[in-house]
């Protein structure tokens, strides 16, 4: 949620991006008061905005509820990580699920959260929480933990400060994520064992651009690693490659989101 935006130095974009960025994973309809209390923003404000984006499609009304518009998920369709990291993963994403059958992940690091790009549904009943563009705490996740182990060291300080339990077996022992974070560089993928939903493990290596740099991670979550993990991950780094090789020169690294929008 936003902080209070009544005073008279804050500015209309400031005031639009927070009554949007109101609605998460968790909140896809709210009344008129919900919209203004989690914008921070006096409910005449809220009010007076929310007309006005429905009229231009950023927010369509459902009874007595607003939710997010068309008009904002085309536009969020034209951001570069959507027309370039999207388009170039997509034939990879779809061999790499007919080789493994597996839920498919395709993720970048957006602060100290993992943001989903892309995701393929896999054949086994697994409990999968991601959705695309959805967030989830880096330690928690396989791909997470490959764009942690490759995040700067300011980002590294910050989530190892504060490693929320999600399961029971989540890691939230700073010196045994820290040695996880070593193994990724040495083994060159990361794993998760319930970590983030019970009886989901997951498995995920890093997607490296052409200068090298990671700029995504890509992952498999599957029921159970105890047997084939050595096959998933040959089947992981041969896509990453493959994805990698197809980027073009120019593409930015993405995951560079400042850490204070991370936790919208």
């Amino acid at each position: 949620m936003a902080g209070n935006l009544s005073t008279p130095g804050a500015s209309v974009a400031s005031r639009v991006f927070a009554l949007l960025g109101a609605f998460d994973a968790e909140h896809r309809a709210l009344s008129l008061t919900a919209l203004a209390e989690r914008a921070g923003l006096p409910l005449a404000t809220a009010h007076r905005l929310a007309g006005e984006l429905v009229g231009l499609g950023g927010l369509e009304r459902r009874g007595d509820r607003y939710v997010v518009g068309r008009r904002v998920w085309d536009l969020g369709l034209l951001a570069p990580v959507q027309a370039e990291l999207r388009q170039v993963a997509a034939p990879f994403l779809h061999d790499l699920y007919a080789a493994t059958h597996a839920t498919v992940h395709l993720a970048e690091r957006a602060g100290a959260e993992v943001l989903y790009l892309d995701r393929l549904s896999g054949r086994a009943t697994v409990p999968v929480v991601s959705r695309v563009g959805g967030r989830l705490p880096l330690h928690t996740t396989g791909v997470g933990k490959v764009l942690l182990a490759h995040a700067p060291d300011d980002v590294q300080r910050a989530v190892l400060a504060a490693l929320p339990r999600v399961t029971p077996y989540t890691i939230t022992q700073p010196g045994r994520l820290c040695e996880q974070l070593r193994r990724v560089h040495r083994e060159g993928f990361a794993q998760t064992v319930e970590e983030m939903s019970l009886g989901a493990c997951s498995v995920a290596v890093p997607v490296r651009g052409p200068d090298g740099e990671v700029v995504a991670a890509l992952g498999l979550v599957v029921p159970d690693l105890r047997r084939g993990r050595a096959r998933l991950v040959t089947a992981l780094q041969v896509a990453a490659a493959g994805i990698g090789r197809s980027l073009p020169a120019e593409s930015s690294s993405p995951g560079e989101l400042p850490l204070s929008e991370s936790s919208r």
